[in-house]
């Protein structure tokens, strides 16, 4: 005789009491509005509106967003907000989230987020990220580590893109 597996179905979160909220949200998305998103974030609402607010707040492409990005990147409970948050900074491609890319890179317990904060400091390419790189080669988790050597050769390549820029600037 068999024994039988019992599975058990999970069902998914109950989220309708969100959809006002989220219905706010785009509201304030239409309108360039980055004070609502702060308000959502600081009331510690439901993983659906945190992750919904940092996307949001990346495709508005507006350097004021960085500062509620880098804080859900170091202080959010969920190692997939954090991982959005450090991949919409990498989109936005601001230097000044660099540091918090570098901290959260460093310092992180997720293996998701070290690994999209690598990332995204290649695609922002400030060579402020290049030591802290230099060291997340050595990570003890593979993906962290290959995360950091492509964004060391998109540092690398920038590099050389800049210098011929230079160069042909002076002979010119």
């Amino acid at each position: 005789m068999k024994a039988v597996e019992q599975t058990q179905t999970r069902k998914p979160p109950d989220y309708s009491g969100d959809f006002e909220t989220l219905e706010r949200m785009e509201w304030a998305f239409s309108k360039g509005d980055i004070n609502t998103f702060q308000q959502v974030l600081d009331s510690r609402p439901s993983i659906l509106l945190r992750i919904h607010s940092v996307c949001m707040l990346a495709d508005m492409k507006n350097e004021d967003a960085i500062p509620l990005l880098c804080r859900a990147l170091r202080e959010d409970s969920s190692p997939l907000v954090r991982h959005e948050g450090a991949f919409a900074l990498g989109q936005l491609g601001f230097k000044s989230a660099v540091p918090s890319l570098i901290e959260a890179m460093e310092k992180d317990p997720s293996v998701l987020v070290r690994h999209e904060s690598a990332v995204a400091l290649g695609s922002i390419g400030d060579e402020r990220a290049r030591e802290g790189l230099l060291k997340r080669i050595n990570d003890e988790d593979e993906d962290v580590r290959l995360s950091a050597e492509v964004a060391l050769a998109d540092l690398d390549f920038l590099r050389r893109l800049r210098s011929k820029g230079s160069t042909s600037n002076t002979t010119s």
